[in-house]
């Protein structure tokens, strides 16, 4: 077997991906995804799920992007269903940039209500990208069972991907600001009201709808 220079590079490629320096790693990155090869497509889905650097588990992303989709499509759904958080987060960060619809049916009800906050961002966020048409009100429902979860980041995330849904929203939203729990109504008012007014700011949002629901209102009254 002839060892040619591209192998030598490939393998040098890939030896870089776990090196110590960041730096290092995010250069390799760089340099498998500017020469897509199908031997790198593994690797990449490997070392996704460990990679501690937010700039590097990014560039990795973008290498995938730059491999046909028939190769990596198969292995990042497998992917979703890791038992590792990172590893099904990032997987599903890469489907939301490739951003083909094939994915779709990994996207799970399981996934959008995942234990780890950071796998149901980035699944509620691909779930908005990949949903097919005519299906956003469905999805919209699930979405809306997530309502009241988690600190401000992850309540921004979700509201972001329901406004992102348009007007297959609403049903869902006002519903939820008729359940017996506070911290949902208070965050399907403020996702409406953001649906409403882009501009007004999620923080505002939330203390508006802090004060509809300690006044005893869903926000519904003369609707």
């Amino acid at each position: 077997m002839t060892i040619t220079g591209q192998d030598t590079d490939a393998k040098r490629a890939l030896q870089a991906l776990e090196d110590d320096r960041s730096s290092v790693r995010l250069r390799a990155a760089l340099a498998v995804g500017t020469a897509p090869d199908p031997r790198f497509v593994e690797p990449l889905v490997e070392r996704c799920a460990i990679e501690t650097d937010f700039f590097v588990r990014d560039m990795l992303t973008w290498a995938l992007t730059r491999h046909p989709v028939a190769m990596t499509l198969p292995r990042l759904v497998r992917e979703v269903r890791s038992g590792r958080g990172q590893a099904r987060s990032q997987a599903l960060h890469t489907l939301s940039k490739i951003g083909d619809r094939q994915a779709w049916p990994a996207i799970t009800r399981t996934l959008l209500s995942d234990a780890d906050d950071d796998v149901a961002r980035s699944a509620w966020r691909t779930a908005v990208v990949l949903v097919p048409e005519g299906e956003e009100a469905g999805l919209a429902e699930v979405l809306a069972t997530q309502l009241g979860r988690g600190e401000r980041e992850t309540q921004l995330s979700l509201s972001r991907a329901l406004v992102a849904l348009g007007e297959a929203i609403v049903p869902a939203l006002r519903a939820a600001t008729m359940v017996p729990d506070p911290r949902v109504r208070v965050h399907a008012l403020a996702t409406e009201r953001l649906w409403h007014d882009p501009d007004a700011g999620f923080e505002f949002a939330v203390e508006e709808a802090k004060r509809v629901v300690a006044l005893g209102g869903s926000g519904q009254e003369g609707r």
